[in-house]
């Protein structure tokens, strides 16, 4: 095993595991759109690994079904939207000015879900950037000149909503009861949104204070802290390494000409995906996309995209945090690949099958042993190489230092001696039927990578 990193803290009455999650898991989003959105960040167009059926592009007109009320006036030229194609009953279209959209119709649904994410996150926040991301999500609710009042709209329509921002992406959702009005009510705030978003200095002094609380709710919270910590200690170069918050002063000082500058760049068509799920009528979603969306031109700018990566990590790393509280921590976690990777689905497996409870082995090697009060494990399919990170609450009573000296090897024992049961029979890339993806515990804690992300550990304890 190459490398390893070690941090300490005190306190955490929430698990790192449920802190990292809250980019995917706040929303409630129905597991067809939280695939999606996995994909999107790990840079995939689709997940499912399956053959994609791919038929020739055609043209959907607005008029696939005749509209209830004749338009007061002639509609602008619109781009026609393509057809790209179609995997497990999801369907995806393209305008030419690049939005990507995907429908899931379910019939079975008394609601609709529509879901916008645009590929920017923390990862592309520069120097003295940090938190933009974050803070554009927030100011993208304060209106348009056309609809400057976002959340009383919302409120008024019986909308769940909300956005989230993480690494590699920044989406905004809402969840309705079945209603043709108000889903195109909402596809037409989402594209009024995307190019016309006030963005203005008084919006931003005014929910400062909104995003001081969410920051100084992370500060106060042991665990996050201690997972802050990890990665950092993990990324010494790549922003997988930062808070999506930011840094306060980046925040609190943050320039307006530089974020709007930002939102610019990156809230454009070309970078988005519009995703529309459970019971609506494919036919008059393709019409409202079209007529909202297609008006909108291709943006002539170039994104460049990130190319900072880690070299591999030469050692194991060793952090300690130390804070007042009583519920110690011991976090171990380790460098893998892209969530695109075919050997990610593997990585994926790891977290159920040594931290689930009460079969995973380190519950039972580490709780059942009395070692420890509970285990987790979690990893994100991010575009570039990311990490899976498997962590143990302690009693307050426990010597933190001579349970992390028990926890480790734990987890290295775990990996030296995988299952000889393999979960899958299907051949390797040598033709092989069991390998080290497809064991029960591949040897991921060294993982042999061909590509050069890091394959080292990072451990974390709390005390």
């Amino acid at each position: 095993m190459q490398g390893k990193v070690v941090v300490t803290q005190a306190q955490g009455p929430r698990t790192a595991a449920s802190m990292a999650r809250t980019g995917l898991a706040r929303s409630g989003r129905p597991g067809a759109i939280r695939r999606i959105l996995l994909a999107l960040s790990a840079g995939l167009a689709l997940s499912g690994g399956c053959e994609l059926s791919a038929a020739a592009p055609q043209a959907i007109t607005a008029a696939a079904k005749p509209a209830a009320k004749p338009a007061a006036k002639p509609v602008a030229k619109v781009a026609a939207l393509q057809a790209v194609r179609s995997v497990e009953g999801i369907d995806e279209y393209r305008l030419p000015n690049g939005l990507q959209v995907l429908l899931i119709p379910d019939a079975s649904k008394p609601t609709t879900t529509v879901n916008m994410t645009y590929r920017v996150g923390s990862r592309f926040e520069n120097y003295g950037e940090t938190g933009m991301a974050h803070l554009l999500e927030h100011l993208l609710f304060k209106g348009t000149p056309r609809n400057p009042q976002v959340w009383a709209d919302f409120n008024k329509r019986g909308f769940s909503a909300n956005g989230s921002t993480w690494y590699d992406r920044t989406n905004y959702f809402a969840s309705f009861s079945a209603n043709s009005d108000n889903l195109r009510w909402y596809i037409d705030w989402q594209a009024d949104a995307m190019v016309n978003s006030f963005i203005a200095r008084k919006d931003l002094d005014s929910e400062m204070t909104v995003v001081r609380n969410e920051m100084e709710m992370g500060e106060n919270d042991a665990g996050r802290i201690l997972m802050e910590k990890t990665l950092a200690t993990m990324f010494q170069w790549h922003n997988y390494g930062k808070s999506t918050i930011g840094a306060r002063t980046d925040v609190e000082g943050v320039d307006i000409t530089r974020l709007q500058a930002f939102y610019k760049r990156y809230y454009q068509p070309d970078n988005a995906t519009l995703i529309v799920s459970g019971k609506f009528d494919v036919a008059q979603v393709l019409g409202w996309v079209q007529q909202s969306f297609g008006r909108i031109p291709k943006p002539t700018r170039k994104l460049e995209q990130p190319y900072t990566l880690d070299p591999v990590q030469d050692g194991e790393r060793t952090v300690t945090v130390r804070r007042v509280g009583g519920v110690p921590q011991v976090f171990a976690a380790y460098h893998v690949m892209p969530g695109a990777h075919p050997d990610f689905a593997a990585v994926e497996l790891l977290p159920l099958i040594l931290a689930d409870t009460p079969s995973g082995r380190l519950h039972k090697a580490l709780v059942e042993g009395q070692q420890a009060a509970g285990v987790f494990g979690f990893t994100e399919g991010l575009a570039d190489p990311g990490f899976i990170l498997f962590g143990a609450q302690l009693s307050p009573s426990r010597i933190c230092s001579r349970r992390r000296r028990t926890c480790l090897p734990c987890w290295r024992r775990c990996a030296a001696s995988p299952s000889p049961q393999p979960m899958s029979s299907a051949p390797g890339p040598s033709g092989s039927r069991a390998g080290t993806c497809i064991s029960p515990i591949p040897s991921a804690w060294a993982w042999p990578c061909p590509r050069p992300w890091p394959r080292a550990t990072g451990a974390c304890s709390s005390c």
